[in-house]
């Protein structure tokens, strides 16, 4: 591949509702440039973005592609993004390295989750962006009533620049907005001029009137002029929708069929002509020697940055760390300093990425994406400059998993292997985690959703050959006591020659404070319990608390207090004093009215206002507590509730499927609380039997 300079690059991401086509649309392109020689589908496992074997196994994208494009002497770096809400991360890494998007929409589903979900991520990453819609040979769409649910979300700045022509009674060409011509399809994706349909004329002179406020709010002079009544050229109309399209203040649409490869080189058109190269942009890192701001800006001439923001760890490819160049030119066999690792590397050959094949290129100019081979520990979110002068960049901001799962090993051994394969699972997918919960002796994993956490599942299989199987988490429940009780507990052995003695009378309350675990009082008078075996005491408190005698739970809230006892001055020891207190302990605690307390969590979850009335309805069943409900202005409530966190296993897919997938949630810890009798009564049940089943 050539090598391209800043304003001859445009980086543009694929975004939209999963099965709109943006795979699809991405394979066009690449066909229609020459990349391949027959076009690639997504029923037949060929396409360039979709070249993980789960991918085709699955046939939607998992993994956001890169599909360098070179069209009119313009490199087109198209990354290809997933539609599905759990592999969220992935849309959101390409999103922050893109310069502009566009948003595929499915002429025969119209305006999905997908789409505003899209349209979102566009604002927060302030991208320029056009709609792109496909399937327009279906006979069943209609275009103006997908314009008018775009302007009813979005306002008078979506633009159609484009209107469908239909020859013989099917879609055949297209009408353009601001040179009112029509062209009918001829070869692959060309047109010829023809003329004007009667039924086509009267909407393009009402879009183009719409566009003409547009284009006049670009400038004063404009302004001006519109109202004036003058005319604007068709170089004045291309150059303001431009700046519009840069500031979003206009939004185009297009429209094509990806089958019948028709309308895929107008949109290559319109992305070279309206998006903004990256050196009109703006990247701003931070100097880490004087805390001062550093604006790389894409610009070649300034010291050469780099920011990963995307990795393959994958055993057959092998490791490729995906960068945009932030400034600078760089080259093969560059030094460059990893700020975050401390350590400098020689980065050796660089690449650009179709799909899973890397090109080797001798150079990559400011704004351009490409990819590094075998880096070592180098990682997404890494920045890359030289050590003189290290600049830190911010990494994108992925969403968080609240999805948990259990996961253990379905053959035993193979936990080392399984935790290293997590590991570089994980290089590449951000939005995962794993934790071990040493308290409740369980390895969990977190994730976007449950389909995310059996594709992670799936490629330990597939590609480490390790085998695990995802479980409803154990819940982190607590033991404490509610009432006093007064124990006295006398440990005696004897077994020939020395024997045992310890003997302790303890009072045992509750403490007020369920963040530790436990208190100790001392109140012994007379010397009856002498002072060297307090430490023993204690440890037998310690002990004790490790595992409560309901249900094996950690204890919290108690308070311990050894007021009496005896010794024997032969047969006395710590280890007698210590299991004297245990036993004592547990005799105490089960006279003190024990209760288990489960764990709350504070909950927030966002919905359109329609689906409030069943979200409200489904917490209620999950013994929730509504605190509040807040409107945000933009069609949406936000739900505030406290809720038992054993009953938000599934909670994102349940959520999803009540809302048709517009609502999200977030939650944290909030406190421990008495679980009801119902729920105390089977826990400890299931605890038992589980206990019982580990010691079989």
């Amino acid at each position: 591949m050539n090598v391209y300079k800043t304003d001859k690059i445009r980086n543009v991401v694929l975004l939209g509702h999963g099965g709109a086509g943006k795979t699809t649309v991405a394979e066009a392109m690449a066909h229609l440039t020459g990349i391949t020689s027959r076009m690639g589908n997504i029923t037949d496992g060929n396409t360039i973005s979709d070249y993980d074997k789960e991918e085709i196994k699955r046939k939607f994208s998992i993994s956001s592609t890169v599909i360098p494009v070179e069209y009119n002497k313009v490199k087109i770096n198209v990354l290809d993004t997933p539609g599905y809400f759990d592999f969220v991360g992935e849309v959101e890494e390409a999103a922050g390295v893109a310069d502009a998007a566009v948003i595929v929409i499915s002429g025969k589903d119209g305006v999905q989750v997908g789409t505003e979900k899209a349209w979102e991520l566009c604002e927060k990453n302030n991208l320029p962006r056009c709609f792109f819609v496909t399937n327009m040979d279906n006979g069943d769409v209609s275009y103006r009533a997908l314009i008018e649910s775009l302007q009813d979300l979005y306002g008078a700045k979506i633009s159609p620049l484009a209107l469908p022509v239909h020859i013989g009674g099917k879609f055949g060409g297209f009408a353009d907005v601001v040179s009112q011509e029509a062209f009918k399809f001829v070869g692959k994706d060309q047109h010829q001029a023809i003329e004007m349909p009667d039924e086509t004329a009267e909407q393009v002179e009402e879009y183009r009137e719409a566009l003409m406020e547009n284009v006049a709010e670009t400038s004063e002079e404009f302004m001006e002029r519109y109202f004036g009544g003058d005319e604007f050229t068709a170089d004045e109309i291309n150059e303001a929708i431009s700046v519009g399209v840069a500031d979003a203040s206009i939004v185009p649409v297009f429209l094509g069929s990806t089958t019948n490869l028709q309308g895929i080189t107008n949109l290559m058109n319109n992305i070279v002509a309206l998006f903004p190269d990256p050196s009109k942009l703006t990247a701003t890192g931070k100097a880490q020697k004087n805390d001062s701001d550093f604006e790389a800006n894409y610009d070649d001439s300034k010291e050469k940055t780099a920011y990963v923001w995307k990795s393959i760890a994958d055993p057959f490819i092998g490791k490729y760390s995906f960068i945009k160049v932030m400034s600078g030119v760089l080259k093969s066999d560059d030094t460059m300093y990893d700020i975050q690792k401390e350590t400098e590397l020689r980065i050796g050959k660089l690449y650009v990425m179709r799909g899973n094949k890397g090109q080797e290129v001798p150079e990559l100019h400011a704004g351009d994406i490409g990819a590094l081979a075998k880096l070592g520990d180098v990682n997404t979110g890494d920045s890359l400059s030289s050590k003189a002068n290290p600049i830190l960049f911010a990494p994108t901001e992925l969403s968080v998993p609240y999805t948990c799962k259990r996961y253990r090993a379905v053959k035993k051994g193979e936990e080392d292997k399984i935790a290293t394969s997590l590991a570089k699972l994980n290089q590449e997918d951000h939005t995962f985690r794993i934790k071990n919960d040493s308290a409740n002796h369980q390895s969990l994993i977190y994730g976007i959703g449950e389909q995310q956490l059996e594709v992670v599942k799936s490629k330990l299989k597939e590609r480490y050959k390790v085998d695990v199987e995802l479980l409803t988490p154990k819940v982190a429940f607590r033991e404490t006591i509610r009432k006093n009780s007064d124990v006295d507990s006398k440990y005696k052995k004897q077994t020939g020659g020395h024997g045992q003695y310890g003997h302790v009378k303890m009072r045992f309350e509750p403490s007020g404070d369920q963040s530790k675990a436990y208190e100790f009082a001392i109140e012994v008078v007379g010397g009856s319990v002498p002072k060297n075996y307090y430490p023993a005491v204690e440890k037998g408190l310690v002990e004790s608390v490790n595992a409560g005698p309901l249900a094996a739970y950690p204890v919290v809230g108690v308070k311990a207090t050894l007021y009496d006892g005896s010794y024997h001055p032969v047969d006395s020891s710590e280890q007698a004093f210590k299991t004297a207190t245990r036993q004592a302990f547990k005799d105490g605690f089960l006279k003190a009215g024990p209760v288990l307390l489960e764990p709350i969590v504070s909950l927030k979850v966002k919905v359109r206002d329609k689906f409030t009335g069943d979200v409200m309805g489904d917490l209620n069943k999950r013994r929730g507590r509504v605190l509040g409900m807040n409107p945000d202005h933009k069609g949406n409530t936000i739900i505030e509730a406290d809720v038992p966190e054993k009953e938000m296993d599934g909670y994102g897919t349940i959520l999803r499927s009540m809302t048709g997938g517009q609502g999200e949630f977030a939650y944290e810890f909030a406190r421990y609380e008495q679980a009801p009798a119902d729920v105390q009564e089977k826990e400890i049940k299931d605890r038992a039997d589980q206990l019982n089943e580990s010691d079989d």
